[in-house]
């Protein structure tokens, strides 16, 4: 009995009938993948990594079709404030130290993010980020398209809903 590669060839003999690897990230998954690449590669980025104690500061080091990565640096006590991201979804990954992330209009639910850990967010997503700790932290941001808002929104309201996000990684 003769195997399909046997009748047909082996499919991986012939590059033009294979699908085109995408040049760049298309899903979530795929950019929450390119985010944890940027990460492992820290010769790339550490040099980069600059504080500021008077503001966050940071760093767009890559742009793609649709999309752009950032690179922020936190020192303690520094926060964003609450705010969503326009029209943009994202990927939040945390290189070094820290942070604290309050999410939703009431700001109730707290997730402590350390280095490795990765949120995922969509569009109308509200959240306040924060390096509560006692060291600096980084931290490697995509959006997707790429940023041009991010609307702040008034101090948490008691008992106000908020989306959640789309998933948690690591």
């Amino acid at each position: 009995m003769n195997s399909d590669v046997q009748i047909a060839g082996d499919p991986l003999a012939i590059p033009h009938l294979l699908p085109p690897v995408p040049a760049h990230p298309t899903t979530v998954s795929g950019f929450a993948g390119l985010a944890r690449d940027i990460a492992a590669d820290r010769d790339s980025w550490a040099p980069l990594v600059r504080y500021d104690a008077t503001t966050r500061w940071y760093h767009r080091v890559r742009t793609g079709p649709g999309y752009e990565v950032w690179l922020l640096s936190w020192v303690p006590g520094q926060g964003s404030g609450a705010h969503d991201h326009g029209r943009s979804s994202g990927v939040l990954t945390v290189l070094q130290g820290e942070l604290t992330e309050r999410v939703g209009a009431d700001g109730g639910a707290r997730h402590t993010l350390r280095a490795g850990a990765q949120r995922v967010f969509a569009p109308g997503y509200v959240h306040d980020v924060v390096n509560d700790a006692l060291e600096p932290a980084v931290s490697l941001h995509i959006y997707f398209p790429g940023l041009t808002e991010m609307p702040p929104h008034p101090a948490p309201a008691a008992g106000a809903a908020a989306p959640g996000p789309l998933d948690v990684l690591r």
